[in-house]
């Protein structure tokens, strides 16, 4: 294990990964970051975004929508809001969910207290459709 990383996924709903990897990269608050074996130890705050790993010459792309990242002893625990890999997103379903926000945030001034909410909904259907359109290029 000393060349790998163990990388866990848990959402609410489910345990989505928990495997081996060479890297992986994730969406912290303060911008992207990279971790590979023995990596210092950490904890951020994620923000939706796209998350990645390595497994041999294989990567895999998951859309992820907040929540937290630790690195400790060679594991990744990443505790996510949601996640989804590329092919389980409903590219239909986020393209009107990305309709919706952008009209929401049209129709709002930035002092109603929904335009963040609907910014963050808007975040997070970019996220899908930009990691399902990285998945059908391949």
């Amino acid at each position: 294990m000393a060349d790998k990383i163990r990388l866990r996924l848990v959402t609410p709903s489910r345990l989505l990964l928990d495997e081996e990897v060479d890297e992986a990269t994730g969406p912290g608050a303060l911008g992207e970051f990279g971790v590979l074996p023995k990596h210092i130890s950490f904890l951020t705050l994620l923000e939706a975004g796209e998350m990645s790993y390595k497994q041999g010459t294989d990567q895999h792309r998951l859309a992820i929508s907040g929540g937290y990242a630790e690195v400790l002893d060679d594991v990744m625990t990443v505790l996510a809001n949601a996640a989804e890999y590329a092919d389980e997103i409903d590219v239909e379903r986020a393209g009107d969910a990305r309709d919706r926000a952008e009209k929401k945030i049209a129709a709002l001034n930035h002092e109603d207290k929904e335009f963040a909410a609907a910014e963050a909904a808007l975040r997070r259907a970019l996220v899908r459709l930009q990691v399902a359109g990285k998945e059908a290029r391949k």
